[in-house]
């Protein structure tokens, strides 16, 4: 009877292994932990013709860039340098595909509270004022929709004001008029909540 053979994983598809060079942890390492302040960190992946698309992890942005799939634009000049077995890099907060991708168009960008506050630019839109809170022009209770043209960024102050009370009822007027953004860099602005002043340059209207 023949000798039965053992199967052997193949290690052609297998990830650089990372490692810091101050500590020799892995890739696999805490250090890369979603509650670690590095595995909290992004980095901004920007299509080939520099358009922004999304916002990586640290460990996954680091595997690209060791992977050939992507280049470093900026480093991040606070965070540590980390080698694979052959090179050696400095932690990135922008990186490029080498290649460009299609992106699906989407005819929507979705309304969160940071996208919200980018577009507002983070003051009130009664008083100008820092803003801290959404508000919506027409209340809920009063039939307004919770959508980008009823959104607001507003201060405490104007909020607790305003309450459920409608604008000609109170004399007031908005600063700007609240309109959907468009753009893809929208998209990313809607799911950062922090952003690395390295990224602005990229990321147009609402990131500054």
């Amino acid at each position: 009877m023949g000798q039965r053979r053992r199967n052997v994983p193949s290690n052609s598809g297998a990830r650089p292994a990372l490692h810091r060079p101050d500590s020799g942890r892995s890739a696999d390492s805490p250090i890369w932990a979603e509650n670690s302040i590095w595995g909290r960190r992004r980095v901004l992946l920007l299509n080939a013709t520099f358009e922004p698309l999304t916002a990586l992890p640290i460990r996954r942005a680091v595997v690209m860039v060791l992977c050939g799939k992507a280049d470093v634009v900026h480093d991040d000049p606070s965070g540590p340098v980390i080698h694979s077995a052959t090179r050696v890099v400095a932690v990135p907060s922008v990186i490029r595909l080498r290649s460009y991708v299609r992106v699906p168009y989407r005819a929507r960008v979705p309304m969160t509270r940071a996208a919200l506050m980018h577009r507002d630019g983070f003051r009130c839109a009664y008083c100008g004022a820092k803003a801290d809170t959404v508000d919506h022009v027409v209340p809920r209770s009063r039939g307004g929709e919770h959508a980008w043209e009823n959104c607001v960024a507003a201060c405490s102050t104007c909020n607790h004001r305003k309450a459920d009370r409608l604008l000609a009822e109170l004399g007031w007027t908005l600063r700007l008029v609240p309109t959907s953004p468009k753009g893809q860099h929208w998209r990313l602005l809607a799911t950062v909540k922090e952003l690395d002043p390295a990224w602005v340059r990229y990321l147009g209207e609402g990131a500054a």
